[in-house]
């Protein structure tokens, strides 16, 4: 099953949308949106479900499912919190900035708390008031889940994900060393994530939803040309239900909390790092890991962060070829011309 949100009001209206992206029915009368559905999920999700299914056979009134036209599937959370699955990525991150790697981070992941109050939309622009600031993608996997108990272990933390999709977690690169510095977290340098148009349900990703991993490819352009095509199920050292059960080691989690994988990265076959898709390898999922490629390289960064006017598109194909979470294209734009989804 896979559900969005039709921009209206604050958080949106709930619909149904086709297994090929292309159609979608009102869902309105079982739930007005996706956070009121997942407050009672028991009860609405065999109701959804049997709406999703009369769509595909084409048995009630359907409109015309446009990307644009959608909102974040969930506009604004009770909670987000992010974590590093990936800990490639936080290896290769840490060495640009001069920091050792502690061998805790291989058995206990990181994670952060982060805004949840208004999150972008799949074609909302980012809005960048600094470019000194060092505006990055982060293409990443996400998490929704039902109420969760604290303590849950990370097996039973399986069965509370309700629904996964995908998230462009947007960095500023240049802001986070001072305020990690201060020891008390990111807050100004992780400005508004943007969402993928649709979240799915476990099921309708059959085989390769496995263990809490993602086994498909998870797909970048910049400006028009590949940049990532990093396998999200590889070298993913903290499957998600591990990450749900650390968020809910010392509290429950209400529904509707969305966790993030963190930036989906691989190395090279010979360990190495990991090579542009040009040269080909699968590339990266953020700027900041090319940035250390090059650094290791030539003694330096030559790849620039996000300038305005520049462009990103983050996908996942199924088997079939086609996005399973429709596709979040965003342009960097001044923060006096772009305007928040929803708002």
């Amino acid at each position: 099953m896979k559900l969005a949100s039709l921009k209206q009001g604050r958080d949106g209206r709930l619909v149904v949308v086709s297994k090929d992206l292309a159609w979608y029915a009102d869902a309105t009368h079982i739930a007005p949106t996706l956070q009121a559905a997942l407050d009672a999920w028991p009860e609405t999700r065999p109701q959804l479900e049997k709406l999703a299914e009369d769509l595909d056979h084409e048995a009630i009134p359907r409109e015309r499912f446009h990307e644009r036209d959608a909102d974040s599937p969930l506009p604004r959370a009770y909670q987000w919190a992010d974590g590093s699955a990936y800990v490639n990525h936080v290896e290769l991150v840490r060495r640009a900035r001069g920091a050792e790697l502690p061998e805790s981070f291989w058995t206990d992941p990181l994670m952060y708390q982060g805004g949840s109050d208004g999150f972008l939309a799949a074609r909302d622009p980012i809005p960048l008031a600094d470019e000194s600031w060092g505006c990055d993608m982060e293409a990443e996997i996400v998490v929704v889940t039902t109420d969760v108990a604290q303590g849950v272990t990370p097996e039973r933390a399986l069965d509370h994900i309700a629904l996964i999709g995908l998230t462009n977690d947007v960095s500023l690169r240049n802001l986070i060393p001072a305020e990690l510095g201060k020891g008390f977290g990111f807050v100004q340098s992780k400005p508004a994530s943007a969402m993928s148009p649709v979240f799915v349900t476990p099921d309708e990703l059959g085989d390769a939803w496995t263990g809490g991993k993602l086994h498909h490819a998870l797909k970048v352009d910049y400006n028009g040309k590949p940049f990532g095509r990093a396998e999200a199920g590889e070298e993913m050292t903290f499957d998600m239900g591990v990450l749900v059960a650390h968020l809910a080691k010392t509290r429950s989690l209400g529904a509707g909390t969305i966790i993030g994988s963190g930036t989906v990265s691989n190395r090279d076959p010979d360990n190495s790092p990991g090579r542009p898709v040009a040269d080909g390898g699968k590339g990266y999922s953020c700027i900041a890991e090319q940035r250390m490629v090059e650094t290791i390289a030539h003694g330096e960064p030559k790849t620039e962060f996000m300038k305005v006017g520049d462009s990103v598109r983050i996908w996942m194909d199924g088997d079939d070829g086609k996005p399973i979470f429709g596709t979040i294209e965003q342009d960097v734009v001044p923060l006096e011309t772009s305007a928040m989804g929803g708002a």
